[in-house]
């Protein structure tokens, strides 16, 4: 039990930069979150291959990105300060919302087909914010 509460306390202190963004550091950050997510898009889609109408960069409190059923993409402006192997993980994620709008066994045999630790991933992602 204590050791698990040192990890939490660890990881908190890691993710207290995310937590509190100005006005000013989420427009310093739009536009390179933006280029990031296109050329992400990009690199992953040209393996799925799914369509898709608009991507959107977004200042949001609780999730790193979404997906509508219309098709658009979402992603939070914060992924331009993540590592680049979570970016790789949220795109592929919600990537994988367009063929699969919910996270049963098929989704999820879509996403390990480019992010084999997507568990892992998924659960430091969870830390971080």
């Amino acid at each position: 039990m204590y050791f698990r509460r040192f990890i939490i306390k660890k990881f908190r202190i890691v993710r207290s930069p995310l937590r509190r963004q100005s006005r000013v550091q989420y427009m310093q950050h739009k536009e390179a979150a933006r280029v990031l997510v296109h050329a992400k898009i990009a690199q992953f889609n040209a393996l799925y291959n799914f369509p898709f109408k608009r991507v959107a960069i977004r200042n949001q409190k609780s999730r790193w990105g979404s997906c509508s059923k219309k098709g658009n993409l979402n992603f939070n402006y914060k992924l331009a300060l993540l590592p680049e192997r979570l970016v790789d993980y949220v795109i592929v994620h919600e990537l994988c919302h367009l063929a699969e709008f919910n996270h049963g066994k098929n989704f999820w045999n879509l996403v390990a087909q480019t992010i084999p630790d997507y568990a892992a991933r998924r659960r430091e992602l969870k830390y971080i914010k």
